[in-house]
């Protein structure tokens, strides 16, 4: 969750560091904080947002080379000046970083204030360079030695990186369940959680691995070994990432920004792997293991938050034109609830960052199990691409705002594509059927582009309207009932307005209690299939007198006057709806969101990337 950059080299790492933190911000900002050495150690940290840690150092000791650099979503310890990165050791030699947990810290802990350590924080940060401190000062060994022997004592996930006040000539960083990167750049050296802080300087990165630990020198080349003391070649990786891509673009938000960038990246996603006029939808990543994942008994799905609303549309679609059985769990349950995992099964694990902590406990779970296990991610040399069997990524390029808008509709489309593949080599599908459905698929991002552009302003005045209500209910069937799930996890991510998504017919089982004349009832009615049995919904919203705001299929004349306000998107074949679907409901979202003053890229309490549990 917490993002960590570091550098050593020739240059001021300050600069370096507070841009770096701004780039890392979506992964965490209840605090922030830095580490410099010159000759003398200075830490300088502040509870809120990275711009607070700014002028809080205005004017301070911030001359030096070497340095690392933190923030925060807090886990152990409220948010607050004491307990935010980095913290020190007890003889204020030793310094650190870290993203994730550790789950032994109390034991830890309890040994440690035996042998005289006093603990200033409520953090088990503090716990693991005290014993860093601890183990060091017993054998009189090098930083990166005492890092090595105490990581073979905690239990828990991390990502750190320790500066040792005397031992100035090195960086020691160190992974497991939780991501670092190493940059490699000339007479100089980067530690980040992900390439975003890195890419300005240099494109040549090295992913670290579950336990190992790498030392950066100041001079010399970069080593890295496991935590039982073998060492490792580094395996360098080139970026293939713009930095432009990572800035607003004179966008207000990232996510106003990424919402209109889906024409262009769901268009990413497809190209190379869709030609109708040829009529052939093709996925590299799932040519060796084809036949397999065509013949498979059964697909489980597991995912967290929107990646599982999109493999919610994926058992739809591969159940409907694929006829495989689908199963999508929720990766926090799935990894703890002794599921029956077979050889024949195949599991698609779907994550945004690559680094979702339970999905990925759920893919060990899955390969001890002997299943085939399949990634769909969207950052590249992420531990879920580098972990599972084979995948494929979604090409949406860098997601900065915390609520998913480009890379959910990416996934929708990676897992569309995947559904046409193997209806197409199981037989499932009529040859004209499949032939319309990759027409109509490649007219997507056009129509994504033209839907934007036309429906803004509605969009706009239509949040105005409804942004004071307190709640909000969502329905939708068939394949928009996700869109439905997906459209009230975006309020309530970004508003704060309480929002619950429901399959339509479910309404009256419950639901139907809480509408009156303030509750908004967003319905998504683009279903062919079930397009009598939604207006009925409506007619029973209406009866209770909800506010009804409807998406409809362009030109509808039957639900449109049904409705208090209506949304339109361009007509499709009935499977693709999703990807139309769900952009008015990301649209309103944010307009509320910005009308009620929140912060849409930073709501309160989230970050980007859950990496620890």
């Amino acid at each position: 969750m917490c993002g960590i950059v570091a550098y050593i080299g020739e240059k001021e790492a300050y600069p370096i560091l507070i841009n770096g933190l701004r780039r890392l911000e979506y992964r965490g900002y209840d605090s922030a904080g830095v580490a410099i050495l010159n000759g003398e150690l200075n830490i300088y940290k502040k509870k809120g947002k990275v711009l607070d840690l700014e002028r809080v150092v205005n004017g301070m000791k911030l001359e030096g080379n070497i340095g690392i650099g933190h923030t925060r979503w807090a886990t152990h310890g409220k948010p607050d000046d004491v307990n935010a990165h980095p913290h020190l050791s007890g003889n204020h030699r030793i310094t650190l970083v870290h993203n994730g947990i550790i789950e032994n810290y109390a034991l830890l802990k309890a040994a440690l204030e035996k042998e005289g350590h006093v603990f200033e924080t409520e953090t088990d940060t503090e716990v693991l360079v005290h014993l860093i401190e601890e183990i060091q000062r017993q054998d009189d060994l090098p930083i990166e030695e005492a890092v090595r022997i105490a990581l073979t004592k905690v239990v828990g996930a991390y990502a750190i990186v320790v500066l040792d006040r005397d031992d100035p000539g090195k960086l020691v960083g160190a992974r497991k369940a939780s991501p670092l990167v190493v940059g490699i750049g000339e007479g100089e050296y980067f530690l980040a959680s992900d390439a975003t802080p890195i890419i300005e300087h240099t494109k040549k990165v090295v992913y670290l691995n579950d336990e190992e630990i790498a030392v950066l020198p100041r001079q010399g080349e970069l080593q890295i070994k496991t935590i039982s003391n073998e060492v490792q070649t580094p395996f360098i990786h080139e970026l293939d990432m713009e930095i432009e891509r990572l800035e607003k673009g004179g966008y207000d938000y990232f996510m106003l920004k990424e919402i209109n960038e889906q024409s262009q990246t769901i268009a990413d996603c497809m190209r190379g792997r869709l030609n109708a006029a040829e009529g052939w939808v093709r996925l590299g990543g799932m040519e060796q293991y084809a036949n397999r994942i065509a013949q498979a008994d059964r697909l489980i799905i597991v995912a967290c938050g929107t990646s599982w609303h999109s493999g919610l549309i994926a058992e739809y679609l591969i159940e409907d034109l694929a006829r495989i059985p689908v199963e999508v769990e929720y990766a926090s349950e799935f990894r703890y609830r002794n599921p029956i995992i077979r050889e024949n099964d195949v599991v698609i694990a779907i994550s945004q960052s690559g680094e979702t902590a339970d999905t990925l406990a759920a893919i060990e779970l899955a390969k001890e199990k002997g299943a085939l296990v399949y990634g769909i991610v969207n950052v590249v040399g992420s531990s879920i691409a580098r972990l599972t069997d084979a995948g494929s990524y979604i090409h949406a390029g860098p997601e900065i705002g915390v609520a998913s808008t480009k890379a959910f509709t990416g996934q929708v489309t990676l897992l569309t594509l995947m559904a046409l593949n193997l209806a197409y080599r199981r037989g499932t599908i009529a040859k004209s059927y499949y032939q319309q459905l990759l027409n109509e698929f490649e007219k997507i991002p056009q129509k994504v582009a033209d839907l934007l552009t036309r429906s803004k302003d509605k969009i706009e005045y239509i949040a105005g309207e409804v942004k004071d209500a307190p709640n909000a209910l969502y329905l939708g069937r068939g394949y928009n009932f996700p869109v439905a799930l997906e459209g009230a996890l975006k309020l309530k991510e970004i508003s704060y307005i309480h929002a619950e998504g429901y399959p339509a017919a479910e309404m009256k089982h419950g639901p139907i209690a809480l509408i009156d004349e303030n509750m908004p009832v967003l319905v998504v009615t683009t279903n062919k299939s079930a397009y009598e049995k939604i207006a009925s919904n409506i007619q029973e919203v209406k009866a209770r007198k909800g506010i009804v705001i409807a998406v409809v299929t362009e030109g509808d004349e039957i639900i449109a006057p049904m409705a208090d306000y209506t949304i339109e998107i361009p007509d499709t074949e009935e499977p693709l709806t999703p990807l139309l679907s769900v952009v008015p409901l990301q649209l309103l979202s944010y307009h509320i969101a910005v009308m009620r003053g929140c912060n849409v890229d930073q709501p309160r309490n989230l970050a980007k990337s859950v990496t620890v549990e």
